[in-house]
């Protein structure tokens, strides 16, 4: 922290640790504006006892230092507090629980740029400056791919013309502008406009929307929906890790689901703290052959509930699986045989690769015919031939999570994920009043996440010693001691 100071000119005006207390301690009083925490200083005793005796910092000071200073810093000190708490047997590096929420950034929600609107626009003008180039301009070979810097080529070309012609341009009703001004500025317009289309395509990484007030921020729908409406918010997908009821990491991503987020937090998790939770406990939405895959890989034990968990129980999925469970497997031959007698012969393989690069294998069994099949209708509707696509592999992963999560130690785990990973979210949004970011930026976010993960750490260890649960990992089901 103190490295992000110059060592030349003169000294700060509050010590960078004084600052980094207050910053802590506003946070866990769910103090988040700078003005706020300038007017906590000069009058809540608290904030008077941490300066002890220092200048009060007025709110550019405490805005500079936590844009500045600690996001350079403020993600190593929280790895330094998890640290200090696992030499204190508060954490284990055993189960880590992991969940995702969105949360609204500092942004205008009606300043959103689309990638499909930029691609159709962009496509449209490549076809209008393609025809322009060559029938107005005469321009025989012209590039495929039409850039905005060939366009300030030839604007440059034309405007040379012009210089040597001493071509007056001129401008305003009853003018008349001669041929060549209107060439300079159709491809003026088309520069523009290319370029604007090229920036785009740069900030979008990937992703699908972006906001013109905060470019990092995508937009995405939100749990908050005043309106009912459905509308997208410009938000950012934050993901937090916990153990023993601790945050020990956090992550900010652009993805609006959560099963892309997971590997990246986890190589996060293991270069921070180097090395690997043994279990990780996470719910259906980060389930992918991807992720168990890595996890296998990486000796972590998942502890994911599988999507269709909740619906295997139910009546209706044992009335569509009826015929699918029905089916008798010839692993000999590579046929599967339904309820009527028919055989599903391989009919070829389909290839998926993950945003990872994972490459996973599913197989499409056919049936010849179902004409004539006394289940027609029953067991597939609407095609005359029945086909099932298997993912073998994928297949053993979701049973081995499947049954974690049914054994008496993945039962706890599932409770404590319920209260621990969830509440995390709960308590910062409900109780901390944090519902939207302040600053804009991934960077800046993220700093103002840790620092409310700090924050929140020191408060749940506060909480557990005054409760006398030091040293809980987890909480015991209802009924055990």
């Amino acid at each position: 922290m103190y490295l992000t100071y110059s060592s030349e000119g003169r000294n700060p005006a509050v010590e960078p640790k004084t600052l980094f207390k207050i910053m802590v301690y506003a946070y866990s009083q769910h103090i988040y504006s700078s003005r706020e925490i300038e007017k906590a200083c000069k009058l809540n005793l608290a904030f008077m006892y941490l300066l002890r005796g220092e200048k009060v910092p007025d709110h550019n000071t405490i805005a500079r230092f936590r844009q500045k200073h600690l996001t350079h810093c403020v993600e190593g000190l929280l790895i330094q507090l998890v640290n200090l708490l696992a030499e204190a047997d508060e954490i284990q590096f055993e189960n880590l629980f992991i969940d995702g929420t969105k949360i609204e950034a500092n942004a205008n929600k009606y300043s959103f740029v689309w990638r499909g609107f930029i691609e159709k626009s962009e496509a449209k003008l490549q076809i209008k400056a393609t025809k322009y180039l060559k029938e107005e301009l005469g321009i025989t070979v012209v590039p495929e791919y039409i850039t905005a810097q060939y366009l300030q080529k030839v604007l440059s070309d034309l405007v040379l013309i012009a210089d040597c012609r001493g071509t007056e341009f001129v401008y305003g009703s009853g003018k008349r502008k001669t041929e060549l001004q209107k060439q300079i500025e159709t491809i003026e317009d088309f520069k523009t406009r290319q370029q604007k289309y090229e920036t785009a395509r740069t900030i979008f990484k990937g992703r699908n929307s972006y906001s013109k007030t905060d470019k990092d921020a995508t937009f995405m729908h939100m749990k908050e929906d005043y309106m009912r409406n459905g509308q997208l918010k410009p938000g950012y997908n934050i993901q937090a890790a916990v153990e023993s009821e601790y945050i020990v990491g956090i992550d900010v991503s652009a993805e609006r689901t959560d099963v892309r987020t997971l590997i990246p937090f986890l190589d996060k998790l293991n270069r921070n703290y180097g090395r690997n939770f043994d279990n990780l406990i996470a719910d259906a939405g980060y389930e992918s052959e991807e992720n168990y895959d890595y996890l296998k890989r990486n000796g972590i034990t998942p502890y994911i509930k599988p999507s269709n968990y909740e619906y295997s129980k139910t009546k209706k999925f044992q009335k569509d699986m009826e015929f699918r469970l029905a089916m008798d497997y010839d692993e000999e031959k590579d046929v599967y045989t339904c309820k009527g007698g028919r055989n599903l012969k391989l009919s070829g393989n389909k290839h998926k690769k993950g945003f990872m690069g994972y490459e996973s294998t599913i197989k499409i069994y056919k049936c010849e015919s179902c004409e004539g099949c006394p289940y027609y209708g029953k067991c597939y509707k609407g095609q005359y031939t029945k086909s099932i696509q298997v993912s073998e592999v994928f297949d053993v992963f979701r049973q081995e999570s499947r049954d974690n999560i049914t054994s008496e130690k993945g039962i706890q785990l599932r409770v404590n994920r319920s209260i621990q990973a969830e509440g995390v979210f709960g308590i910062t949004k409900q109780d901390y009043g944090f519902k939207r970011f302040l600053m804009r930026g991934k960077e800046n976010v993220a700093t103002e996440y840790t620092l409310l993960a700090i924050a929140f750490d020191l408060n749940k260890l506060h909480n557990r010693i005054q409760s006398g649960r030091i040293g809980q990992a987890l909480f015991p089901l209802s009924g055990s001691a």
